[in-house]
């Protein structure tokens, strides 16, 4: 039976922009024939290398190979002569070439280029920028605020290109006046953002730095706000948080005694008042007359036989069973910027009046700096209490909750709130605080919390992955890129799928774009308005309470 046949012809051009001979004099020229002669060599041998390729197809219907006179011209012109006709299974058999892996200096293909479909959003006032799309005529594209409200998902390796686009959204949001909060493990990012923030926000940045001149912000995490009905969700806050991060040595001892403490703490002084602080735990339990004075205000009875029963224990007891509790207190204490950022008193910045009023509160907590589980309780707190500001918003009708975003590098060491991520995320929803998460790998994520952002950060944008972790993510970008697509993406460039008008669109490739030029002397003007109205050597001063949004 007769089939269809394709008339075909393959062309392929090797160049190179090593070497060019057309400018200087006959010197320069005659300096340069060498290093001609052996560019050509290399050409010559990878077009004879690509040409070898086809010898498996010698039979009676060979391709037979010519020379291509003028070949930049005849290639950019596209003029055909007739070639060859093949049958459908002979162009698929072709669609391999070359088959001859040791083709010298053949780059073998990377990933496709997509086009983003109709109803992806342009950068704007109200959209976060992603980059400019590689297939087709670019152009930007973005995630609408709206949609960001479903979360966004970013992975990739080292150095694909995570905190760039991190980078770029922060500046967005300080640029339309959304509000903001960055937890950056490695620091890069902080210091890219102050140097690049517009003039007017110097007021309203709240910065966290260990490498600063200047004493921190402090955010008291025992402090509540005012009304008294938040103790509980601080205790549960803070015991999860160092339940998760101390998961191997930390018992149920060790979780009733934090607990009791805490409880017992935030109930001897006048609620939101800021009084007492982690700081408080160590005294309460060694200064026997201090405890006995604040334990005798407890009504609680849970809470007094809680007491009386430490009461009952021998001094070697109670050594025994504080000891686990206060070795990892104490080490947390004796660093000197985790003290002041979170056990100096009363907060000095209101989390709510910065998700709430355009405010940015950036923390750069790098681990050689900070130590690893220091750098984790000082972000999983900050973490903690935006999730708390948040959560506030239930009081307010949707249409008076303004849009804020908390961004969150190296994610699996931040998430540790105790309840379940997805429920966090879908009530986040609802109060407008859209949560971007950025992480390398699938094997840096426990199983909850894997699958806690697989299913609830309907947004993703995937840079190089490995094999492993491509297998599993092309469930989120098929049918329009396949495994072999993700683990094959180029430097900048990332897959994406996004939610566009509250529906998930198909999947596309793009480019990350550079930061703009850093502002000269932005980064000191900025960093010296932030020590000015939050740090805790000035939270007394007039220019303190200028800035401080509770005086307001």
């Amino acid at each position: 039976m007769a089939a269809l046949q394709w008339d075909t012809q393959i062309r392929y051009v090797t160049a190179t922009t090593a070497v060019t001979t057309a400018a200087g004099g006959w010197r320069e020229r005659l300096r340069a024939r060498p290093a001609r002669a052996q560019a050509m060599a290399r050409l010559r041998g990878l077009a004879h290398g690509l040409a070898s390729a086809t010898a498996l197809y010698a039979g009676p219907n060979w391709l037979a190979r010519r020379r291509l006179p003028k070949p930049v011209d005849q290639v950019n012109a596209r003029a055909f002569r007739r070639g060859c006709l093949l049958s459908v299974p002979e162009l698929a058999a072709l669609a391999a070439l070359p088959a001859d892996p040791a083709v010298p200096g053949l780059a073998r293909a990377g990933a496709r280029s997509v086009p983003p479909p109709p109803g992806i959003a342009l950068p704007g006032p109200h959209a976060r920028p992603l980059g400019v799309t590689d297939a087709g005529a670019p152009r930007p594209v973005a995630l609408a605020v709206p949609d960001g409200r479903h979360h966004l998902r970013i992975i990739g390796a080292t150095g694909a290109g995570k905190s760039t686009l991190l980078t770029g959204q922060v500046l967005a949001d300080a640029a339309a006046g959304r509000g903001a909060v960055l937890i950056d493990p490695k620091g890069d990012a902080v210091a890219d953002i102050l140097a690049r923030l517009p003039e007017d926000a110097a007021g309203r940045v709240v910065l966290f730095d260990p490498d600063d001149r200047g004493a921190p912000p402090c955010l008291n995490v025992l402090q509540g706000d005012g009304s008294g009905a938040d103790t509980d969700v601080i205790t549960d806050n803070l015991t999860g948080i160092f339940r998760r991060i101390y998961a191997a040595f930390w018992g149920p001892r060790t979780d009733d005694l934090f607990r009791s403490i805490c409880l017992t703490l935030l109930g001897s002084v006048p609620p939101g008042s800021g009084q007492v602080t982690l700081a408080d735990i160590p005294a309460l339990l060694a200064d026997e007359a201090r405890r006995r004075r604040v334990t005798a205000t407890i009504r609680d009875p849970v809470l007094r036989g809680f007491w009386s029963w430490w009461e009952e224990l021998s001094p070697a007891s109670q050594a025994a069973v504080a000891g686990p509790l206060m070795n990892k207190l104490r080490a947390f204490l004796l660093r000197k910027f985790a003290r002041q950022a979170i056990a100096a008193g009363p907060s000095t910045f209101d989390m709510a009046q910065v998700l709430d009023s355009g405010g940015l509160l950036l923390a750069r907590l790098p681990k050689g700096t900070l130590g690893e589980e220091t750098a984790q309780l000082v972000g999983s707190f900050l973490v903690a209490r935006t999730w708390q500001a948040a959560a506030r918003r239930a009081r307010l009708p949707q249409h008076a909750r303004p849009d804020a975003a908390l961004y969150i590098d190296e994610c699996q060491n931040f998430l540790n709130l105790p309840y379940p991520l997805q429920d966090m995320l879908a009530e986040a929803r609802a109060y407008r605080l859209a949560v971007i998460m950025a992480h390398q790998d699938l094997a840096q994520l426990p199983p909850d919390l894997r699958e806690g952002i697989s299913a609830n950060a309907r947004s993703q944008v995937i840079f190089s992955v490995s094999p492993e972790d491509a297998r599993q993510l092309e469930r989120h970008t098929l049918p329009q890129l396949g495994a072999h697509d993700l683990s094959h993406l180029g430097a900048w460039q990332a897959a994406a799928r996004l939610v566009a008008g509250s529906a998930e669109q198909a999947a596309f490739t793009l480019r990350t774009e550079p930061l703009p030029p850093a502002v000269p002397g932005r980064a000191r003007m900025i960093r010296r308005a932030a020590r000015a109205a939050y740090s805790t050597s000035t939270a007394g001063t007039p220019a303190a309470r200028r800035h401080d949004p509770r005086s307001r």
